[in-house]
């Protein structure tokens, strides 16, 4: 029989933990049988793998469940469920959280996303360097277009791949903080979803879907709203620079606009919701930031088209000024795909693009201004 270890061989309480720690996947999928393998083989390809797989299939029509189950994950399809990805997460981690250990880990992924293979160790690692981190998450670039795809879907993707780039610079220069913990990917501690569940019964917290699921099922933007909750309750968000992965992007204008008037729609709500607070605060700056931008592109699209409309046109310093900030931004802030992308993107030939953006987030303001009925 081995003799006990010594003080000097005893393997601290923190790393049992830790050893002891499980990992868990959830990819809610409603119809995902084209990507639901890319997205399983990431994560088999995982420097640590999860110790269990779990397809959420709801409300399935095609093979994603069955290309699961042959994959080796497990399958557990939803029941009447018709509140989306967040009513089908919350009926699988109603019976899985109580099984589970505070320090078992959860990750949640998009079906339609792949993970870099370094994803779920920095994960884990930053969740363990930090206890007050109520999630982290990763940054993501867009998926590139189909072989045979138009010529408009690859610029279209080209575009909003140069947006995420721009997203992944800023959260790498603030040290991997972030506003948000991103719904393509993110990781958390069981114990913190217990904790979000529980307030929420208690009201600490929205009432989500009044049976003390974890995520709201009454909001658009579910993922900001569990931000939102997690922070309230005094947990700090992260998206550590080696957590990367692949998204699908949208191939077409008008779902590009139905998906970016949703995330700004909901996110204006989010912050009327949880109201102006310490945690919020950066929040409901950020949207007024956003209307002033709005406000500045529109003032300075009508002098544009008044002065050559009127033959009076001569180069004003002030929005001449403007012009050359707005050139230096699209210039220096794509340092990450490298100098040709940067020089390309100081013809500001994204302006449309911006333009269109813009105008899909006036849209989402003046629909919670008018209170217009929401669709999804």
């Amino acid at each position: 029989m081995p003799a006990p270890p010594t003080p000097s061989q005893a393997v601290p309480a923190a790393d049992v933990a830790r050893t002891q720690r499980r990992l868990l996947a959830l990819i809610p999928a409603h119809n995902e049988e084209g990507g639901i393998l890319l997205a399983l083989n990431a994560l088999g390809a995982q420097t640590i793998v999860p110790d269990r797989v779990i397809v959420v299939a709801d409300n399935c029509v095609d093979a994603t469940a069955q290309l699961a189950l042959e994959w080796g994950a497990e399958v557990v399809v939803t029941v009447a469920n018709r509140a989306k990805k967040a009513g089908a997460l919350n009926q699988v981690l109603a019976t899985l959280l109580p099984t589970l250990q505070d320090s078992d880990v959860i990750l949640v992924q998009d079906a339609d996303s792949f993970l870099d293979q370094g994803f779920t160790q920095g994960g884990l690692a930053a969740l363990d360097h930090d206890p007050s981190l109520g999630a982290v998450g990763g940054t993501f670039r867009g998926k590139p277009a189909e072989p045979g795809s138009s010529r408009s879907e690859r610029f279209l993707t080209h575009l909003q791949d140069n947006e995420y780039a721009r997203y992944a610079r800023d959260v790498r220069r603030l040290k991997g903080r972030c506003l948000v913990v991103t719904g393509t990917a993110s990781m958390f501690r069981a114990g913190t979803l217990r904790k979000v569940s529980q307030a929420r019964l208690s009201g600490r917290l929205p009432a989500g879907d009044h049976q003390g699921g974890v995520y709201d099922t009454s909001v658009l933007t579910e993922d900001n709203e569990l931000s939102f909750a997690m922070m309230t309750l005094g947990h700090t968000l992260l998206a550590p620079q080696d957590m990367k992965l692949t998204t699908e992007v949208m191939p077409t204008l008008r779902e590009l606009s139905s998906q970016r008037l949703r995330w700004t729609r909901g996110a204006i709500e989010n912050c009327f919701q949880y109201g102006f607070t310490r945690v919020t605060a950066a929040y409901w700056g950020r949207q007024g930031l956003t209307a002033a931008g709005i406000v500045v592109t529109a003032v300075y699209l009508a002098t544009v088209i008044f002065a050559l409309a009127s033959h009076a046109f001569f180069l004003n310093p002030f929005w001449a000024s403007v012009t050359l900030i707005f050139v230096l931004e699209r210039f220096v802030t794509l340092k990450d795909k490298g100098w040709r992308a940067q020089l390309t993107a100081a013809s500001m030939y994204e302006l449309p693009y911006d333009l269109f953006l813009q105008a899909t987030q006036a849209r989402a303001y003046a629909a919670v201004i008018f209170r217009k009925e929401r669709s999804w």
